[in-house]
């Protein structure tokens, strides 16, 4: 309501200033028209111009009040509407910025943590790792001794059976030079008589 009355105030002094300013135009026009009138003074057609100025002027003034007010009012009330929007985009600007400029205060705490969490898994996964590789040390070391005390007894077997073949084979020879013919001959009687009974 203030802006309507400061709006009919602008109006009167914009329809007055225009007033003042067809006057003088009046007032020139009839001062160049040339005429003399003798002396300078007021003269009957100045009354008439002024009288024809004067109606003019109300007429204009009837005729163009309410669509010249309604232009200015809807121009009034556009601005308004400019201005709140522009106050709610002020507003919702300064609430971003206020959002941004404490998301930038907590960025570095933000990083600070980011880096803290990266070493601390770091160390985690560096933990991780040897424990993985001392059990697969642990490991590998009993298969080795699995494996060495196989490749022992296997070694010991070969060992043996080639010992137990070469004394057999040094028996052999050893018989088949000291035994004789009768010797034979006995043996092999006694195994008979084992096969026998």
């Amino acid at each position: 309501m203030r802006r309507s009355g400061m709006s009919r105030r602008r109006l009167v002094r914009m329809l007055v200033l225009i007033s003042i300013i067809l006057f003088l135009f009046v007032g020139l026009a009839a001062a160049s028209s040339g005429e003399d009138h003798g002396p300078k003074g007021w003269v009957a057609t100045d009354t008439y111009r002024v009288m024809n100025f004067v109606v003019l002027f109300v007429a204009l003034f009837l005729l163009l009040r309410k669509p010249i007010s309604k232009a200015l009012n809807a121009r009034i009330k556009g601005i308004e509407e400019q201005l709140a929007e522009l106050e709610a985009q002020k507003a919702e600007a300064e609430k971003k910025l206020a959002v941004y400029n404490e998301k930038l205060a907590r960025l570095d705490e933000e990083a600070e943590k980011i880096v803290q969490d990266y070493i601390k898994q770091g160390h985690e996964a560096r933990a991780k790792i040897i424990k993985a590789a001392e059990s697969a040390a642990v490991k590998l070391e009993e298969q080795a001794k699995r494996n060495i005390e196989h490749e022992f007894k296997q070694a010991k077997i070969r060992l043996q059976e080639e010992v137990l073949e070469k004394a057999l084979l040094k028996a052999e020879e050893i018989i088949r030079e000291k035994i004789t013919t009768d010797d034979q001959n006995k043996l092999v009687d006694e195994y008979l008589d084992k096969v026998v009974a």
